[in-house]
């Protein structure tokens, strides 16, 4: 619910109406609350559902900042969409800031908090945002130190760990803590070598990835703990973040698993494979929403991933890599075997030949199902494309085969119930022809369904159209 009681819809249908100017001027305003520290209830949800509404319209919502988000600005390329407890080397999930920011002020170092986000908040208000910067800057440096110190004497008492795993509401507290030392400890070394590697990296092949493992190799990085840090820094500038493993490969000069693993940037394999595993729950968590565009390029980027892993090493001997990506494989096939297991049921109870006392007058098909059907379709018509790689090509291949075949065979029966359609059901068998030309357009192609559109014509004399898609 929104304040005041308002639902959270009328909330988004109300900001989404205002002019773009509004807008931006509204999340100023309120940004500029939070600074002064002016407690208005539902703030958090109006900014975040402007911020919604300007990117929905492709407007920048340009932010005032505020102490926490500059404290972690050089979290950002080391941050991950992930749960907390899932691993990822030298990532922080992104979910855990909050928490982790609520522990350095609240437990660790309460005063000094209240004095950083006082002062930073004074500077940005003023519009000083160099200022911000160096009190941000000064402030990650003795959180660092804190936090050393401080870790170094929970790994001597076992039940303070355990209460920062509770405090973090992370199993993976202690590894997330070495992470924020290491990566403020070492922010200005991480943004010359990612300034260094250019803003995006199309394709990582030659020359490029001899010059970036000279850059990892170079002085510049001064300890090989945290070339794993680095490779995450490539990772997030990769249009395909599969390609880090190549820079594997070239270390050991051979694709054998047991080579790379024996080299320092062996690591890489663990980082993408760790990447592969994320985009997988997050499928998962996107089937469970419906299928859709998004779900079938989330699906397209695993299939190149599991497919370069697999072109780029050899995976043939047994290695802890091949078990865990047979692991991913086999979780794959797993999450979209009841998708597709259902889609050809799901085309059958849609296109059934009913009897017209079944049938109410006027009575169509919803239009509802009938696009999610048609979409489902394409899911499953796209998993046929990715089949090989992803373990999925035996039971994508007999779904799409028996979709086929009740289509093709069905076809006479529809027409025929259209063309001897009375008053009571016509509208109903239309429906259905316009649902089985959108399903054909997705199997078998738009020239087959145009066929079938011009003898749905013919069969209702002339007076067929089908309705958009």
């Amino acid at each position: 619910m929104a304040s005041e009681g308002l639902p959270v819809e009328r909330l988004r249908d109300y900001l989404s109406e205002l002019a773009p100017e509004v807008q931006a001027m509204l999340v100023g305003e309120l940004e500029r609350g939070l600074l002064r520290a002016e407690e208005v209830p539902g703030t958090d949800l109006v900014l975040r559902e402007l911020r919604r509404s300007m990117r929905d319209h492709g407007q920048a919502a340009k932010r005032i900042g505020n102490p926490a988000r500059l404290f972690f600005q050089p979290f950002e390329p080391f941050l991950v969409d992930d749960g907390p407890d899932h691993p990822h080397r030298c990532r922080i999930a992104r979910a855990s800031l909050e928490p982790i920011w609520n522990w350095i002020g609240r437990d660790v170092m309460p005063d000094e908090v209240k004095s950083y986000s006082a002062k930073v908040g004074e500077a940005l208000l003023a519009g000083n945002g160099d200022q911000a910067e160096l009190l941000a800057h000064s402030f990650q440096s003795r959180v660092a130190d804190r936090l050393a110190d401080l870790l170094a004497n929970l790994q001597r008492d076992a039940r303070a760990m355990n209460r920062l795993t509770v405090q973090l509401a992370s199993r993976r507290a202690t590894a997330d803590v070495e992470n924020i030392i290491a990566i403020l400890r070492h922010r200005d070394m991480f943004a010359t070598i990612g300034a260094q590697m250019g803003h995006h990296i199309k394709a990582l092949a030659d020359p490029q990835l001899g010059r970036i493992k000279q850059l990892l190799e170079s002085p510049l990085l001064p300890r090989p703990d945290l070339l794993p840090f680095a490779l995450v820094l490539v990772m997030q500038k990769l249009a395909a973040p599969w390609q880090l493993i190549r820079l594997a490969v070239r270390a050991a000069d051979s694709d054998a698993t047991v080579r790379i693993a024996a080299t320092p940037f062996g690591v890489a394999v663990t980082i993408v494979l760790d990447e592969i595993e994320r985009m997988v729950r997050e499928l998962h968590a996107e089937l469970k929403g419906g299928q859709g565009i998004a779900v079938i390029g989330l699906l397209k980027a695993i299939h190149d991933a599991v497919r370069g892993v697999r072109t780029e090493i050899d995976l043939s001997t047994d290695s802890p890599w091949s078990r865990q990506l047979a692991a991913i494989r086999a979780e794959i096939s797993g999450l979209v075997k009841g998708e597709i297991e259902a889609m050809p049921g799901r085309v059958r109870r849609l296109l059934r030949p009913r009897p017209a006392a079944e049938i109410a007058p006027g009575q169509t098909l919803d239009p509802l199902d009938v696009a999610e059907v048609e979409t489902l379709i394409g899911f499953v018509d796209a998993c046929r494309h990715f089949a090989g790689e992803l373990a999925i090509s035996e039971m994508t291949l007999r779904a799409v085969s028996e979709v086929q075949q009740y289509l093709d065979a069905g076809r006479q029966a529809m027409l025929d119930g259209l063309r001897n359609a009375g008053e009571r059901d016509r509208a109903y068998r239309q429906s259905q022809i316009e649902a089985a030309v959108r399903f054909c357009a997705r199997i078998f192609g738009r020239d087959y369904a145009a066929v079938l559109s011009r003898a749905a014509e013919v069969a209702a004399g002339g007076e067929f159209k089908t309705a958009p898609a």
